[in-house]
Parts: C-alpha cells; structure tokens; sequence
C-alpha cells in the first residue's frame, strides 16, 4: 500500500507534526493580545437634532381662528424671513365689518366729543357755584347791616322807654300830690284835671315806647331768623350745583374709561387685521401642511405647517441608561456613527476605527426621560480633524460611544464576564475646570 500514491497524499505517514509550534503561537499570540490596551465605552443610540432651541423644526400655528383664503406657498418651498405662507379670513360675525376700525374712530371722537361737553358743563356749574356764594356774600351783607341798624334802633327805644317811664313816675307822683292836695281843697279841680291829663300822656308815651322798642326788638330777631333762612336757601342752591358737578364729573371718568375702552378694541382689530397674513418667522422649508384647499375652517392655535430653519448647529441626542450616567461627563468625547454614512468600527480601538465622527459632550440632563433614560447633548468637535458631514438631516439615526479609560484587553474581558461597570473618572477635569470659571 506504501506504493499507492492516494495513500502517500492521505495520511501523509512520512511527515513531521508541527500542531504543538501552532499551539504555542497561538498560545503566545493570545498572551500578548490580553495585555494590548482597550478603550473602554458607553455606547448608546440617538438622533441628530440642532444645538439651539430655534434652529429646530418649528410649527407655524393660526392665533386667531378664521377660513383659509389663499396659499402663497406648498410643501418643499424655500422661504426667507417675512414671506406671506397663506391668508385667512374671518369666520366670527363680530369682525365683518370692512370699516371695523374706521367705525370705533368715530365712536372715539364721539365719546370725546362728549366728554369735553361734560367738561364744560363742570365749568358752567363751577361759575354757577361762585355766584350763588357771591349773591349769599351780598344778600348776608345786607342782612346784617340791617341787623346793625336794627340794634342801635333798640338802643335808641331801650332809652325811650327809660325816658317815658322816668316821665310816667314824675307824673304819676304829681297826680298823686295834686289830688290829695284837691282832696283838701288846696287846689282846684281845674287844676287837678290838668295834672291828670299829664299823667295820662305820660302813661301813653311810655306804652308806645314800649311797644316801639318791643316792635324793634321782633324786627332784630325777624332779622336774625332771615340770615339762617337765607344760609338755608342758598346751602340747598349750592348743595344742588355741586351735585351737578359732580354728575358731570362722573359722566366724564365714565366717558373716559368708555374711551380707554373703544381705544383697546381698535388696537386690538388693527393688530388682528395684522394677522390675517401668515409669514415665515425665519428662513427655512416648509414642510407638512396640516391643512389644504381654499375656504378651509382653521381654529386658533392649530398647526399650519412646519418650517425646517436653512441655517442649523447639528448636534447629536443620546439616551443613556442610569446605570452609565455617572461615566458622563461636560467636555467628554464621544465617536459616532451616522446612518448612511459607511464606517469600519473598532469601539476598542477608536484609532483603528474608519467613518466615525468625533464630538464633545456639552449638556447632561438631570430628569429621567419618557424612555427611563437620561438624555445627553453632543455638539461637533471644532478640534478634530475630520468634519461632520454636511449632508446631515435633522432626525438622522446616529450610534455615539463615548470613550473611557485604557485597560488592557484582559481586564475588560474579567470585567465583562463578572458583569462590573466600566471604570469611572472625568476626563478634561482642568480643562472643564478652566471653561466652568
């Protein structure tokens, strides 16, 4: 059989076995692949988003309910800042009126118009006021010059009456001595007559001077009794004044406030008027309109369409598991995989590692997201030498792993296998340090 060559080529009996120099190399390759350094990483999925709030896709809503009348533009239209998007009409019969705002002018001016007749009303009653003080002025003046005419009157009566009565006791005495003189026949009749005729004009001036000062002294009172009569009146004449004054100064602070009023609805048609033209707050693209066709009823708040900004800062989202956050850090770097973009990826050795993108860590939140993970912003490393592409969309799919500490392959292996975490430490902790201060 040694003759036969299928045999010769089959067992090849004649050769020398080199399987224990293979074990060896391998055993040694393998020896010196476990102490080969490792790049250990968090790696987590995401999506591509824009580093400010307002370079992101925005909605263009309708602040004011009303009809769609006129699109100025469709989907996939490049807009500048201020362009027309669409008109709407009003729907509500309150904003109808084509002279809305020409009409609440005039309803100003009319109100004005009779504010300022208000005004002068105050003024005329203001000067109707005054008189009335000053013919109660004249009307007391008089009052009390009669008053003092009346009072030295009373003390020219009050000596009348002193007069008269000293004149009636005289008298009265002389009647008294004439009559018991008459009694005893001293004197004669005729002569006592004439003493009673004294006597009884004496007794009669002394009555009217009496009722003389008694007719001044009711004419002083009467007098007195005209003064408060007449402060009576004319407090009421006042009293009346003042409260018309006081209406029309109520008319007007009324008026006024009516005025304020019609003033803020014509602000706020004209400002409406203003938004009946929807325009484009930035530049940008206009994608998905929610409504179409003409005459379309539209509600307040409800989304017109989206405006994709032209000009975007790309930044790259992460979700992160609460297990890894504590690895994360401000100023961490992070390599990334883009959708689309074809990449040779060595997560262990990112300088082996073909297609990936370097980018800084630059915002961790501290809230748990809807997805039980805590969210992590990536913005592009301006260091780096090879740029994101450009092409990148907002919503592209993106593979981030944020690199760690070097170890050894053996270490990550025993790590791996005994389920322990990756090693903690910040990196950049002065450079971090320098941009925080």
């Amino acid at each position: 059989m040694t003759e036969l060559q299928a045999y010769k080529k089959i067992y090849r009996y004649n050769k020398q076995s080199k399987i224990k120099y293979w074990a060896l190399g391998i055993f040694i390759s393998a020896l010196v692949f476990m102490f080969l350094p490792w790049t250990q990483n968090v790696r987590s999925r995401g999506i591509v988003t824009t580093l400010r709030q307002e370079q992101r896709p925005q909605q263009l809503n309708s602040i004011i309910p009303g009809k769609i009348v006129k699109w100025y533009v469709k989907e996939g239209d490049i807009v500048k800042a201020g362009d027309t998007i669409l008109q709407i009409g009003e729907v509500k019969e309150d904003y109808f009126d084509p002279n809305l705002i020409a009409r609440t002018g005039q309803q100003i001016d009319a109100k004005e118009l009779s504010i300022d007749y208000y005004k002068n009303k105050v003024t005329a009653t203001q000067n109707q006021i005054g008189a009335i003080e000053t013919g109660r002025d004249l009307k007391q003046s008089q009052l009390q010059n009669k008053i003092q005419q009346l009072q030295i009157k009373l003390q020219s009566d009050a000596a009348d009456v002193t007069a008269a009565n000293n004149d009636f006791e005289i008298a009265s005495k002389q009647y008294k001595r004439q009559q018991a003189m008459y009694d005893s026949g001293l004197v004669s009749l005729t002569q006592l007559e004439q003493r009673n005729a004294a006597f009884q004009n004496a007794q009669a001036k002394k009555i009217s001077a009496e009722n003389k000062f008694a007719n001044t002294k009711q004419d002083l009172n009467i007098a007195q009794i005209e003064i408060a009569a007449i402060n009576q009146d004319y407090l009421e004449k006042m009293s009346k004044a003042q409260g018309e004054q006081f209406q029309s100064m109520s008319q007007i602070a009324g008026g006024q406030g009516e005025v304020a009023k019609l003033q803020n609805q014509a602000s706020n048609y004209s400002i409406r008027q203003g938004m009946y033209f929807i325009t484009a707050p930035q530049n940008g693209q206009i994608t998905k309109a929610k409504k179409g066709g003409i005459g379309e009823i539209i509600k307040d708040g409800e989304m017109l369409v989206e405006i994709v900004p032209d000009r975007l800062d790309y930044a790259v989202e992460l979700f992160i598991d609460p297990v890894d956050l504590p690895l994360i850090d401000n100023g961490q770097k992070v390599q990334f995989l883009f959708d689309g973009f074809p990449a040779i990826v060595f997560s262990g050795w990112p300088n082996a590692s073909y297609g990936t993108f370097t980018g800084v860590v630059i915002a961790v939140e501290n809230a748990v997201s809807y997805n039980g993970k805590f969210r992590i912003l990536v913005m592009e490393d301006k260091t780096a030498a090879k740029k994101w592409p450009y092409q990148l969309k907002i919503g592209t799919g993106a593979q981030g792993f944020a690199l760690l500490k070097n170890v050894p392959v053996w270490y990550e292996l025993w790590r791996n296998i005994n389920g322990f975490p990756p090693d903690y430490y910040k990196p950049n902790q002065k450079n971090t340090d320098g941009a925080k201060k």
